[in-house]
C-alpha cells in the first residue's frame, strides 16, 4: 500500500513538473522571445487587440444600460489593462486621475485650476521620465501616462471654457466646453477607456459622454453599424503589423551605429536611412490603426455624415494612410501622422498662445512642448527642431517655385512630373530618416554619432537652393559674413566662430556662448532668436544667396526666401 501511495505521489509530482514546464514554455516571455519581441511589447499588442472583444461585449450587453454601468466597465477594464502591463505601477495613473478630479472640484472653473493642472500633470510625467528613462525604447507606465496627461490637461481647459459666456468662445471652443460638472466616475471612465488608454487617440470629455449617452451612432438610439469600418482598419493594421514583424530583424536603428554601416558607400547609406526612416514609423501606424478600429466598433469613431449622407467614422483616426504613403512633402507626413495629438496641441496649446502675437514663437513653443512631452532625451529636442527647420525650408522652396515663372513652367511639364515626384519622395524620406535618427536613438552619444558622421554631413548637404547660387558668390561666405559656406568647409576640420551666433553675422554677436557659425538675415528677429537655441545643438552654416538671382531683377532678389540650413561639418 505504501509503495503504491508513493508511486501515486511520484506520478503526481512528475505530472506537476511536466505541467509546470509546459506552462513556463508557454509563458509570455518565451512566446515573446520566439517572436523576436520583448515581453512588454507582446503585452502591449495583446492589450490593444483585447479592445475588440471588450467592444463587442459593450455593444451587445451594455449599450442600452445606464451610464454609470458603462463608466464602471470602462474604468475596470482600463485598470485591468494597466495592471496586466505595468503591475502595481498602475497607481500612477489612478493617483493623477483622482487628484485631477479634486483640482476641478476645489478650484473650479478658474485659470488657477488650468495652470495647476498643466504644471502638476506635466511635472509628474517628466519626473516619471527622469526616474524610468534608459538609453533604449522601453514600454513602461510612462507610455500610457503621456496619453493620460494630455487628456487631463484638455479636461481642465474644457471645464474652464464651460464657465465662460458662449459669445466669448470660438466655435471650436464651444464644441468642447464642458457645461456640467463631471463626477469622479465620469472622469475615471473617460481616462481609462480601453480603446485609447495605452496609445491614444485623444478625444474630449464631451465626445466621450456622447458615446455613453448613445449619441455616437449612425442609427439614432440603436447600436451603430460600424463593424465593417472597424474591420477595415483592423485589417490595415494587421498588414502593417505583419510587415513590421517580418522586416524588423533586418532594418534596425542599431545598424546605423555599426562600423559596417559607416564603411558602406554613400548611396547605400542614404538608401538605408531612407528606408529605415519610413519603416520605423510602422510600429506606430500599426498601433493606431488597431486602436482606431476599436473606437469605431464602440461608436466613438463616429463623426457625423458627409454631404452624401454616408456616415463618417474618422473621429478617432490617428493616421491618414493614403496621404502618409503617397505625399512627397514633409508637411504632408505631419498632416497624416498622429493626427489627434497634433490637433490636441493646436487646440489646447498653439491657439492658446495667440496673446503672444507671433505665430513663429507659438510654433516654436508648441514643438518644444511636444518634445518634452515625448521625453527628456536630447534626441526628441533635436527631432522636433529638425521638423521646424525642414518645414521652413520646404515652404520656402515651394514659394520659390511658385513665384518663378521658369520653375513653375518646368514643374508643370507633364512627362517630367513622375521624375519630380520621385525626387521629392527621395529627399522627403531621406530627411525624415535623418530626423528620426535622433528620435529613435534618444541619447546624445548615439544620435550624434550618426547625425554628424560622414553620412549625416553628406546627407544634409543635399541641396535645396544650392543650384541657384553661383560658385563665385558662395566663395564669398567667409569674407563677407565671417561664416563659411558649404563649399568652404572641410569635414575634417572643426570650425568654431567665437561668439558668432544665429543672430550674428552682419548684426554682430548676440551671445557669449561658443556656438556654430550661422547667420539668417532674411528671417524675422524673433524667429532667429528662437532658432538660435536650436543651433546650440545643430551645427548650421549659412549659404549666401547671389546678389541677383539667376532669373534676374531686383524684385526677384527682394522675394528670395531665407537661405539653406547646412551642417557645419559638411564636405566640399
Amino acid at each position: 500500500m505504501a509503495s503504491a501511495a508513493e508511486g501515486d505521489v511520484g506520478a503526481a509530482v512528475g505530472l506537476t513538473r511536466v505541467l509546470q514546464w509546459a506552462f513556463q514554455d508557454l509563458s509570455l516571455n518565451n512566446l515573446a522571445t520566439s517572436l523576436g519581441a520583448s515581453e512588454q511589447a507582446l503585452r502591449l499588442i495583446i492589450s490593444i487587440f483585447l479592445g475588440y472583444p471588450l467592444a463587442l461585449f459593450y455593444r451587445h450587453y451594455l449599450f442600452y444600460k445606464d451610464s454609470y454601468l458603462i463608466h464602471l466597465f470602462h474604468t475596470f477594464t482600463g485598470l485591468s489593462i494597466a495592471y496586466f502591463n505595468f503591475g502595481n505601477q498602475m497607481y500612477h495613473s489612478l493617483l493623477c486621475v483622482i487628484l485631477q478630479f479634486l483640482i476641478l472640484r476645489l478650484m473650479g472653473r478658474t485659470v488657477t485650476a488650468v495652470l495647476t493642472t498643466f504644471c502638476f500633470q506635466m511635472a509628474y510625467l517628466l519626473a516619471g521620465y527622469y526616474w524610468t528613462a534608459t538609453g533604449n525604447y522601453d514600454i513602461k507606465w510612462t507610455m500610457p501616462h503621456c496619453v493620460l496627461t494630455l487628456k487631463l490637461i484638455g479636461l481642465a481647459v474644457d471645464y474652464f471654457d464651460g464657465g465662460k459666456d458662449k459669445n466669448s468662445l470660438s466655435p471650436e471652443q464651444q464644441k468642447y466646453a464642458i457645461r456640467g460638472i463631471p463626477s469622479l466616475l465620469e472622469v475615471a471612465g473617460f481616462s481609462y477607456f480601453y480603446g485609447a488608454f495605452l496609445v491614444g487617440p485623444q478625444f474630449s470629455m464631451n465626445h466621450y459622454m456622447k458615446l455613453v449617452h448613445r449619441k455616437l451612432t449612425d442609427k439614432p438610439g440603436e447600436i451603430p453599424s460600424s463593424t465593417i469600418p472597424a474591420l477595415k482598419r483592423l485589417s490595415l493594421g494587421l498588414i502593417y503589423l505583419v510587415g513590421y514583424v517580418f522586416l524588423s530583424p533586418h532594418i534596425t536603428e542599431t545598424y546605423l551605429l555599426t562600423e559596417d554601416y559607416e564603411n558602406r558607400v554613400f548611396w547605400f547609406r542614404c538608401m538605408y536611412m531612407l528606408v529605415w526612416g519610413k519603416f520605423v514609423l510602422y510600429k506606430y501606424v500599426t498601433c493606431w490603426l488597431v486602436t482606431e478600429g476599436v473606437c469605431i466598433l464602440t461608436g466613438l469613431g463616429f463623426n457625423d455624415f458627409d454631404e452624401n449622407g454616408k456616415a463618417k467614422w474618422d473621429a478617432c483616426a490617428n493616421m491618414k494612410v493614403w496621404l502618409f504613403e503617397t505625399t512627397p512633402r514633409f508637411t504632408g507626413t505631419i498632416a497624416s501622422f498622429n493626427i489627434n495629438t497634433n490637433a490636441w496641441v493646436a487646440r489646447y496649446f498653439f491657439k492658446r498662445l495667440k496673446f503672444l502675437g507671433n505665430k513663429e514663437l507659438s510654433q516654436g513653443l508648441s514643438l518644444l512642448f511636444l518634445a518634452l512631452w515625448h521625453g527628456l532625451h536630447s534626441g526628441y529636442l533635436i527631432c522636433f527642431q529638425m521638423e521646424f527647420l525642414i518645414v521652413i525650408v520646404e515652404r520656402q522652396a515651394a514659394s520659390l517655385i511658385r513665384d518663378s515663372p521658369t520653375l513653375s513652367n518646368l514643374a508643370s511639364i507633364s512627362f517630367l512630373q513622375p521624375f519630380f515626384y520621385l525626387v521629392q519622395q527621395t529627399i522627403h524620406w531621406l530627411f525624415m530618416g535623418y530626423s528620426m535618427t535622433a528620435f529613435c536613438l534618444f541619447t546624445w552619444d548615439k544620435w550624434f554619432k550618426v547625425a554628424y558622421s560622414k553620412t549625416g554631413a553628406e546627407i544634409t548637404c543635399l541641396p535645396f537652393y544650392t543650384p541657384l547660387q553661383s560658385r563665385e558668390h558662395r566663395s564669398q561666405g567667409v569674407e563677407r559674413h565671417g561664416t563659411p559656406s558649404c563649399a568652404s568647409v572641410d569635414s575634417q576640420v572643426f570650425i568654431w566662430a567665437k561668439g558668432e551666433t544665429l543672430v550674428g553675422g552682419v548684426e554682430g554677436p548676440m551671445s557669449p556662448l561658443r556656438t556654430p557659425p550661422c547667420t539668417l538675415p532674411y528671417l524675422p528677429p524673433l524667429t532667429r532668436n528662437l532658432l538660435f537655441f536650436f543651433c546650440q545643438f545643430t551645427m548650421i552654416v549659412y549659404v549666401l544667396p547671389p546678389s541677383l538671382p539667376p532669373w534676374g531683377g531686383e524684385e526677384g532678389h527682394k522675394a528670395l526666401p531665407a537661405p539653406l540650413f547646412l551642417p557645419w561639418n559638411c564636405t566640399r
